[in-house]
């Protein structure tokens, strides 16, 4: 009986993930105290957690994935802010492939009405080459800026009590999606999601209604009250922990599973992949990966959206950074409540670097929430971007039994 509950506490400590090596990174980063010493000495303060994950291929360029992780606690909460908008992405498209209509793609034009408190409409989309909203258009803005409009538009389309049961599917258990973004929702408005038509022309192809989401989505998780005080919705000061409890969650586990799945569909089961084309795929690459100075449509202002603004990791957001052509990365950043998050693949085309880096670092030095004072240009830009340099110069020197074919990322721009 003891030793068959030794096997048992052995093959879930195993499939709970708990070997992953948490000793490298920190290794690592020790050796470069001028560039993480003040972050390592005070690391629960500044709420980093990191997953690294090694790509090596075998003879057929399968990948295979080993792991590193440094204070990654699933169930320490922390704001994803924009991360969760990826799966969002992937979720739109798998309902939209599902629902099977003839004649409705992602380009139809997309018509979002308003039956509930707080909606808006949308019937235009002057950014767009046809100057009509789309599934497609909303899916390049959120992947070129984190359009905050364009997420709310797919959340509303996928509609909240969906969002989670696919959540729930894809096997992310610490992770829910419950609100919009940028328009003050509440917990009723949150529930409540916009009637939404497809049409091809003046043809309507598909009428959605407004739906309600009367489900709640626990969570147990830890550090969801945070800081000492924080700006309420009026702008006035209140002296009280700011509660998080009923945010979205999308912990860094997660968040590289989508990754995995997302990119290297092919070492999944059929039943474990999202239900996206190869079309889609290609969709999702190009625009995770593109700069947003190299769109048309939708066209960004390059002083407002430089090239690197959105390549936390590697590149920490520096405006003066200049971009290294045989680099491309896909990623998924976030940024609020003093939190900087980045879910990114790596990869160097003529060096035959390939790695997945997700990270997460905070400072709020006054601990006041939602006051716009948070020290993101002197601690958390510079944590991302020394990391993910740290983890590419590491990569370089890592011997490789079978250099990656990496020619299926190679995308036009």
């Amino acid at each position: 009986m003891a030793k068959f509950l030794l096997l048992v506490l052995l093959v879930g400590h195993t499939v709970l993930g708990q070997d992953r090596d948490t000793v490298l990174l920190e290794k690592l980063m020790r050796g470069r105290p001028e560039l993480f010493g003040k972050i390592l000495s005070h690391p629960q303060k500044n709420q980093v957690q990191i997953l690294y994950t090694q790509i090596d291929r075998d003879q057929n360029n399968v990948p295979h994935f080993k792991s590193y992780s440094y204070n990654l606690d699933d169930l320490h909460y922390f704001f994803p802010a924009s991360t969760v908008k990826l799966p969002t992405v992937i979720f739109a498209l798998e309902k939209l492939n599902e629902l099977s209509i003839p004649g409705l793609t992602r380009t139809s034009t997309m018509i979002t009405g308003a039956d509930f408190t707080k909606q808006t409409s949308v019937e235009k989309d002057s950014s767009s080459a046809s100057g009509l909203p789309s599934l497609e258009h909303y899916i390049k803005k959120i992947l070129l800026v984190s359009d905050n409009d364009a997420y709310n538009r797919l959340y509303e389309w996928i509609g909240r009590a969906e969002i989670n049961r696919r959540l729930s599917r894809h096997g992310l258990t610490t992770s829910r999606i419950v609100n919009r973004y940028a328009v003050k929702d509440t917990d009723e408005t949150a529930r409540h999601t916009n009637p939404i038509r497809f049409y091809d022309g003046q043809k309507l192809l598909y009428s959605q209604p407004g739906q309600f989401d009367p489900q709640n989505y626990p969570l147990d998780l830890t550090n969801t009250s945070m800081g000492r005080a924080y700006m309420d919705s009026s702008d006035r000061l209140v002296n009280k922990p700011f509660n998080m409890a009923n945010k979205n969650a999308f912990s860094l586990t997660d968040q590289q599973k989508v990754m995995k799945k997302l990119l290297f569909p092919e070492v999944f089961t059929n039943e474990e992949r999202f239900n996206l084309t190869p079309d889609d795929y290609r969709l999702i690459y190009a625009y995770m990966s593109k700069l947003p100075t190299e769109s048309d449509y939708p066209h960004y202002d390059a002083v407002e959206y430089w090239p690197l603004y959105t390549k936390f990791l590697f590149y920490g957001a520096d405006k003066e950074a200049e971009s290294r052509p045989e680099i491309r990365i896909f990623n998924k950043y976030g940024d609020s409540y003093g939190f900087i998050i980045d879910n990114a693949y790596i990869v160097d085309f003529e060096r035959k670097v390939e790695f997945m880096l997700s990270a997460v670092v905070q400072s709020n030095e006054d601990g006041i929430y939602n006051d716009d004072r948070y020290e993101y240009k002197e601690v958390c830009y510079p944590f991302m971007k020394n990391l993910g340099q740290l983890i590419y110069e590491f990569e370089l020197g890592r011997a490789k039994k079978h250099l990656p074919d990496l020619s299926k990322f190679r995308l036009p721009y």
